[in-house]
């Protein structure tokens, strides 16, 4: 019985005559492996895209529409030594789990082992310059071979595996070198051991492993803190909708049955599927996906709503303007997906180091081994000089030499309040000369003040609390708690996109709209905080007016000084309206801002600041944010964010001071002047050491003894990152 395979389902319009499908792909471990399938799936025919993410494995391919099918990339990339599947975040995420955990298990092992083996290899180092006999040499080499063999064939196997895959398919990658390198230590051992031998190099194999998986492990734990956000967005899709086929009868079809021009019913409590424009009722929407506002918005006749607008209150008939994929959140899910397929400058240098390192690697033990031989060594005596060159060359300074930094200066970021996100936001955050903030909920804190709650009579504020405990909206809820307010009125009731009231002791008191109240007159004879919010408080003929605000960080202003202090500039790209996003510009000294701007916008903006060379940090909260910050050089988001926008942003800040942001940037320079001594420690040892291991001095244990030693010096210097922020 022949079996077909039918992906379909899982390609997607792309364009105009394109297609796209999103691939998980096993074994991608390094720059060099991302150059290999970027280059072999674009030189398909027809295809058009070719995109490699490594922090989430996946890779982003689009073709000309019915000219392939995406069984060909599939079977292409097991051609490339590479498993892959269509993608699922689900199986995705169990995926990424299993790995981290099957590198701790070996690592525990790899370091088990080390440990003991070094323990049994101490006493034959000894008495090769004492008196130990022979048949305990020998006892000491079998007993270390019985702990590092097994040992070895385990925690290798992360190694191994991509080496095979690389060789059978006629490639090469960073693993292959490894591999070989470990094997022949083992294997001249084991020989060297059975021929009574003076030296054996278990230690040297079991150790290099250790240090290896040290490498490989926190590089892979830091990738998985960062996922592919953009399917975070399908949660926010409502799949159907409620749509009017005669005038007085709705039915619930799928979005891809509603065109433009269609017209709509949204209930209270659903969440829109389409963008439209209100045509008939009242409301309150949450627009935060949009704006970046926590406060809701009124819709009625002629307001605008959005796919993932929730609406909170009446019910409202809307006229379609665009559904499924051509909605502002399937844009902004667009927007999200370029912008996190962007590379940084230390990834390219990456991919071309990475070309290099195995073929010069093999190249050079292999002209070793036949030098030797050409000058009349054994071959025993060649091997084993080839072996060292292999050892010693062996990348685990490099590879240590960002990771290591990076661990420590993450972990004294994260006692600032700092949690990195993304594995090389210290690189990039360090070079950034442009901060572009967003106004709310970033400059200003999330949760909502009563500025004037002074002026109110302490037993009219305490009324006007308890009766906005009836109440659901963010305004009220900000009244019930500056009033302490405990328990609400029962008998209130909500009239939507108004206000709330109830009759207390024989007396109407009212809390809502200045208008609901009767309190117009109030409100256009006070002179109030352009960025605060106005809710109006009315007990029969008392009428009084609550200004409610998002007051601005504590020390905002002290760290947007600092910021100019470092000659970083300093901007406001705010979806707010202008009296608001003006008001605080002023308040902060920054020069330079806009208001009412979109996703879209915002992208341009970057764009615009990249085009002359800036490199921008984007600090924004909502998830309106999500494809700027992910468009941005780096990012941040405080922890108060939406859940898309801290997991799109490279950093998360804790708390309510704004001083992290600050505080990352001098920790990054530090690191990133200390990742740059790394490299050049790391390339320095090579310098000195392979001569010295092509000419035969060193072996392999010695080889291995100074690889861990520059591993060592590179992991003392990244401690130097702990102390690196200037105070503010």
């Amino acid at each position: 019985m022949q079996v077909t395979r039918d992906f379909s389902h899982y390609v997607k319009a792309a364009g105009p005559g394109l297609q796209h499908i999103d691939l998980a792909v096993e074994g991608v471990h390094c720059a060099g492996c991302m150059a290999k399938i970027e280059r072999g799936l674009s030189a398909m025919p027809d295809v058009t895209l070719a995109r490699v993410n490594l922090t989430n494995r996946r890779v982003a391919l689009e073709w000309k529409e019915g000219t392939l099918d995406p069984i060909s990339f599939i079977d292409r990339l097991a051609e490339l030594g590479y498993k892959a599947y269509p993608f699922e975040t689900a199986s995705a995420e169990a995926t990424e789990v299993e790995e981290s955990r099957f590198l701790l298990r070996c690592l525990g092992v790899a370091a088990f082992a080390t440990m003991n083996v070094m323990m049994l290899s101490i006493p034959v180092w000894s008495g090769n310059v004492s008196d130990m006999l022979p048949e305990q040499r020998d006892f000491f080499h079998w007993l270390s071979a019985l702990i590092a063999l097994p040992a070895a064939a385990y925690a290798g196997q992360p190694f191994f595996r991509s080496a095979w895959r690389a060789l059978s398919n006629k490639t090469t990658n960073m693993d292959v070198p490894i591999s070989i390198g470990v094997i022949l230590a083992l294997g001249m051992s084991v020989v060297e051991t059975i021929h009574h031998a003076e030296h054996a190099y278990f230690d040297a194999a079991i150790m290099l492993l250790t240090f290896l998986l040290v490498g490989r492990f926190l590089d892979q734990n830091m990738r998985r803190r960062t996922r592919a956000v953009a399917g975070n967005l399908a949660a926010l899709k409502a799949e159907t909708a409620a749509k009017f086929v005669r005038p007085d009868e709705v039915s619930q079809v799928p979005v891809g049955a509603i065109h433009p021009g269609d017209i709509v019913l949204l209930r209270p409590g659903e969440r829109c599927a389409v963008d439209g424009t209100v045509i008939e009722g009242r409301s309150e929407i949450d627009q935060s996906l949009i704006t970046g506002e926590t406060l809701y918005v009124t819709a009625e006749q002629g307001t605008p709503v959005y796919a993932g607008s929730m609406n909170v209150s009446g019910t409202l008939r809307v006229r379609v303007s665009a559904a499924s994929e051509a909605t502002l959140l399937a844009e902004i899910t667009r927007l999200l997906d370029n912008a996190l397929q962007a590379r940084s400058r230390y990834m390219r240098l990456a991919d071309r180091a990475s070309r290099l390192y195995a073929p010069v690697v093999h190249a050079a033990a292999l002209l070793t081994v036949l030098g030797w031989v050409f000058w009349g060594a054994s071959w025993h005596d060649a091997i084993v000089t080839g072996v060292a060159v292999l050892i010693i060359t062996c990348p685990c300074a490099l590879g240590l030499a960002i990771p290591t930094v990076q661990t420590v200066a993450s972990g004294a970021m994260f006692k600032s309040g700092v949690l990195l996100n993304s594995g090389d936001a210290i690189e990039r955050l360090a070079e950034a000369d442009h901060v572009i903030f967003d106004k709310t909920g970033t400059l200003t804190l999330p949760d909502l003040e009563v500025v004037n709650a002074s002026g109110i009579p302490a037993d009219i504020f305490k009324l006007a609390g308890q009766l906005a405990l009836s109440s659901h909206h963010p305004v009220a809820a900000a009244v019930a708690l500056a009033a302490g307010a405990k328990s609400p009125i029962l008998s209130a009731v909500e009239e939507a996109g108004q206000g709330v009231r109830a009759t207390v002791d024989g007396v109407e008191i009212r809390l809502g709209r200045p208008s609901f109240c009767g309190a117009e007159h109030l409100v256009m004879d006070a002179e109030l905080d352009p960025e605060a919010s106005v809710v109006a408080f009315s007990k029969g003929a008392e009428r009084f007016v609550i200004s409610v605000r998002q007051g601005l960080r504590p020390d905002a202003k002290a760290v947007i000084a600092a910021l100019q202090a470092r000659k970083i500039g300093v901007e406001i790209l705010s979806g707010d309206r202008e009296a608001a996003v003006t008001a605080a510009a002023r308040a902060l000294g920054i020069v330079e801002w806009r208001a009412g701007v979109t996703p879209a916008d915002k992208i341009a903006r970057i764009e615009e600041l990249k085009a002359r060379g800036m490199k921008v940090l984007m600090v924004g909260d909502g998830m309106n944010d999500a494809p700027s910050l992910a468009a941005a050089h780096v990012s941040m988001s405080p922890i108060s964010a939406a859940h898309l926008s801290q997991a799109t942003a490279d950093l998360v800040f804790l708390g309510k001071p704004l001083a992290p942001v600050v505080v990352a940037i001098d920790f990054s320079r530090k690191a990133l002047h200390l990742m740059r001594q790394n490299l050049w420690l790391a390339i320095g040892y090579n310098f000195l050491a392979v001569p010295i291991a092509i000419s035969g001095i060193v072996t392999p244990l010695i080889a291995a003894a100074a690889m861990s030693g520059s591993s060592i010096l590179v992991m003392l210097n990244a401690l130097r990152a702990r102390n690196a922020a200037r105070r503010i």
